[in-house]
């Protein structure tokens, strides 16, 4: 087919004309198959089901006359069938099922054999149901030409062998495996008897496995085919383990040693790495005389004729080494050490120089099995630290954890990078020998490695400081040398690769850099860094872990300057910025500062930056603050922050007030029912001062008023003649001064409540738009206004247990009703001086 030229080049003269026309027949025939895959009218009328069908009526039509996919679905559909109507389902729709598994394709047996075991999970009918109904169909399909198909039964029944009582295991399963296990029977029963066998064991006592079960069992281990005989193998350990350590001894262990010898590699391999999960259950005498020697051999001929065994060597080595730890001599340790070596550099040798022409002649199976082998040599080294001693790392295994961390394969550092805080741990008070391969795998080009190695960063960073030669007096950056450029480069390799999950993970790690290196160096080196990733980095979780590490920092930043600098740089660049985005992420950064930190330093100096936002011209940033206000609200301590309070109700009251966005209004409602439901903390320490404040001024004004008695008492004496001659004129005179006393102090009481409505008025007015909640009446003690300073009322009906506001409550009111007698007091003076004028002039 020609290439369709460009349309400045396109010729539509004959000779071009046929040619186009060749193509478009070519393009007809790539879309004829998709043409003739579309259903007929006669396919699509034969798969249309009938709609006033029940789902059992449905089921059975479907399986009857409709296609494989409808079948299908409806033995997918089985599981749902028992759980609506178990007794119809199981008389009529199973057997249906049974009928057409017979003749079923490999897909519907897969599913049957899922939906099978989906049916006994949910208990939908009794297990004594389940297995008269299903455990035969189960049974029948075990030996399925398709060897797929056969694992997928064979799954279900071991899953369904968990469940059975054991008479029916002996009946229905034990029994039939007799014959099945024979050497006449096929290849694939007699491998499903295998497995089976495996599971029974753990279900009948070991006298019943030893007469019915082991002589099938040594009959199997000793097939004709390898398969078989591998099969046995792998199941001699569930066997082992249900039949006891002295049953293993006389029966299972003569078996391995047998199976270890075998001609077929498969066989071996399965025999040695049961032996290792088996070492256990052995004794010193076994081990010695009969696991240590097969286990020499295995290491001897795996260099030379058996590499296929080397993998699986080199992963159960360390697990071998430490099971046979305690029947070594020097000689055979040292033996084993040497082979361990010798694993974790395999396939190296033409980067030192040796054998070249032999490594020509590996192929890339090799590589790929040398590779695995050293992958297997970095997990297993904690073990194999514990098998030397961890005293004697530095000379046994150092120049092998040197060689594994700078490995050339990914797989290998990321397998080291893994287990690096088990071999910090494990070195205690020597770990400070690990440090420059720290700082190598930190420094990795494969940022796999580097997540690999982050997760355990903090921990590994406390034991080197801690632990390491130059803990003490001495600086802490002394510790590690070239850390601090080899976390700075690690943050930059993740932030320009597109794994901004592992970036995320160590901005997080990160926040532990205060215990580990100086203030200095953190606020010169990260502090800024962390700011610039908020400002300019592009997703979400990195700023939020950035702006938590930033705090973090912030938190152990003892130097002033350094703390006004960064927190005048958050309020500007963040909470003031251009960009509403960077607003959000200043609400973030808020919240974790009220996590940190006191509730004092944020009232101090983030308390008003986040109310401005109140103002913000986006919608978004409006609707986090109102998320936010409650936390706000939490850090206020009365009376000290009392004024924040009132900034806090007159933003609430604007918002309320003013707001035109209908979803910010009603985050706004539901955020102002949070906030009054909220007890306000108080500050003891404060109320305590102004309770002590209050009661010296009243003591103050107790003694004067004692003074004065007291003089008062003395001219009393002088005038008590001239009072009793003037008794009748006195007496009118003092029933009329009550009068007048009591006249006046009731006007000057409805003087004060009229001083009050206008204030109130003011406030109806604003309550009046927003006259749709129906919750301002709780937010006002008076009930008259819909912001009336909401937090007060609640504080005030919430607190009036408390003795130290009630007293400066108290305080207040006497202070306000002494100064209405002092008035009232001038007030009637000028009333008498008024009426004697009167009487002289009327004299």
């Amino acid at each position: 087919m020609r290439p369709v030229p460009c349309s400045s080049d396109m010729d539509f003269g004959q000779s071009n004309l046929f040619g186009y026309i060749e193509d478009l027949q070519e393009l007809t025939i790539i879309e004829r198959p998709v043409r003739r895959s579309l259903k007929t009218p006669e396919e699509i009328e034969r798969l249309t089901v009938d709609e006033e069908l029940n789902d059992i009526e449905r089921a059975l039509y479907l399986l009857s006359s409709g296609q494989d996919v409808q079948g299908t679905s409806v033995v997918a559909n089985l599981p749902v069938l028992m759980r609506q109507n178990p007794a119809e389902t199981l008389r009529r729709v199973l057997p249906k099922i049974r009928e057409v598994l017979h003749v079923a394709g490999v897909e519907m047996q897969l599913t049957a054999a899922v939906s099978f075991l989906t049916v006994l999970q949910d208990e939908s009918v009794s297990i004594h149901t389940y297995s008269h109904s299903f455990l035969h169909i189960i049974l029948q399909n075990l030996e399925h030409r398709d060897a797929g198909v056969s694992n997928a039964w064979l799954e279900t029944l071991l899953a369904v062998i968990e469940a059975l009582p054991k008479e029916t295991i002996r009946h229905e399963i034990l029994n039939p495996l007799v014959s099945k296990a024979q050497i006449s029977q096929t290849l694939q029963s007699r491998l499903v008897s295998c497995k089976i066998m495996g599971k029974l064991a753990n279900k009948f006592e070991a006298h019943i496995v030893k007469r019915e079960i082991l002589p099938l069992v040594k009959s199997l281990c000793q097939d004709v085919e390898y398969e078989v005989r591998t099969c046995m193998c792998r199941q001699l350990e569930h066997i082992a383990q249900g039949i006891g350590t002295e049953l293993t001894k006389t029966v299972v262990l003569p078996e391995l040693v047998e199976l270890a010898r075998d001609e077929g590699s498969s066989v071996r391999l399965a025999a040695f790495e049961t032996l290792v999960n088996l070492l256990d259950m052995f004794d010193s005498d076994d081990r010695r005389q009969t696991v240590l020697p097969l286990v020499k051999s295995f290491c001897e001929k795996s260099f030379k004729a058996d590499e296929s065994i080397l993998v699986s060597l080199s992963f159960h080595l360390g697990k071998l080494c430490n099971g046979l730890y305690g029947i070594f001599t020097p000689e055979q340790h040292l033996r084993f050490l040497e082979f361990y070596k010798k694993l974790s550099t395999l396939g190296l040798q033409q980067e030192n120089g040796h054998n070249d022409n032999q490594l020509q002649l590996q192929t890339l199976e090799q590589e790929k099995k040398y590779i695995s082998v050293r992958k297997n040599c970095a997990y297993n080294f904690p073990a194999m630290i514990v098998f030397v001693d961890p005293k004697n790392f530095h000379l046994e295994l150092y120049s092998i954890f040197f060689c594994l961390c700078h490995d050339p394969e990914v797989p290998v550092r990321y397998t080291m990078a893994i287990s690096f805080y088990e071999v910090a741990k494990l070195l205690n008070s020597g770990v400070y020998t690990i440090q420059k391969e720290l700082v190598t795998l930190l420094q990795d080009e494969s940022l796999e490695v580097l997540d690999a190695l982050v997760g355990h960063l903090p921990e590994v960073l406390e034991l080197m400081i801690n632990g390491g030669e130059n803990s003490g007096s001495e600086s802490k950056l002394l510790s590690i040398p070239d850390l601090i450029p080899a976390l700075t480069t690690a943050e930059q390799r993740a932030a320009t690769s597109l794994k901004w999950r592992t970036h995320e993970k160590l901005l997080q790690k990160y926040a532990c850099l205060p215990q580990i290196i100086s203030s200095d160096q953190i606020y010169y080196r990260f502090l800024h860094r962390m700011l610039t990733i908020i400002l300019t980095n592009n997703v979400l979780p990195v700023q939020k872990a950035a702006a938590r590490t930033l705090c973090v920092y912030l938190r152990y930043n003892r130097k002033q300057e350094q703390r006004h600098e960064v927190i005048q740089k958050l309020i500007e660049q963040l909470g003031q910025g251009k960009s509403y985005w960077n607003r959000l992420r200043f609400l973030d950064t808020c919240e974790f500062i009220m996590e940190l930190f006191s509730k004092s330093f944020f009232c101090k100096y983030f308390f008003l930056p986040v109310l401005e936002l109140t103002h913000d011209p986006v919608a978004n940033v409006r609707i986090k603050l109102c998320y936010l206000l409650p936390k706000v609200k939490s850090a206020l301590k009365i009376p000290t922050d009392k004024h924040l309070l009132q900034q806090l109700e007159l933003c609430i009251r604007k918002l309320l007030c003013q707001e035109k966005d209908k979803d910010v209004l009603t985050i706004v409602k539901r955020t102002v029912l949070e906030l009054d439901r909220m007890d306000i903390s108080l500050d003891a320490e404060q109320l305590e001062k102004e309770k002590q404040q209050n009661e010296g001024r009243s003591a103050n004004v107790n003694d004067k008023v004692f003074e004065k008695k007291r003089r008062d008492n003395k001219t009393s004496s002088v005038l008590v003649k001239s009072m009793t001659l003037s008794a009748s004129g006195s007496s009118s005179g003092t029933s009329t001064g009550k009068e007048d006393k009591k006249s006046k102090l009731v006007r000057s009481q409805s003087f004060s409540t009229q001083a009050l409505h206008p204030k109130y008025s003011n406030i109806d007015k604003c309550s009046n738009k927003s006259s749709a909640m129906g919750y301002t009446s709780s937010l006002s003690g008076m009930g008259k206004s819909c912001m009336l300073s909401f937090s007060d009322d609640s504080f005030r009906t919430r607190s009036s247990g408390n003795s130290g506001t009630h007293s400066s409550l108290t305080a207040s009111r006497n202070s306000f009703n002494s100064a209405d007698q002092k008035n009232n007091g001038n007030k009637e003076s000028q009333s008498r001086k008024m009426s004697i004028k009167n009487r002289k002039s009327n004299s």
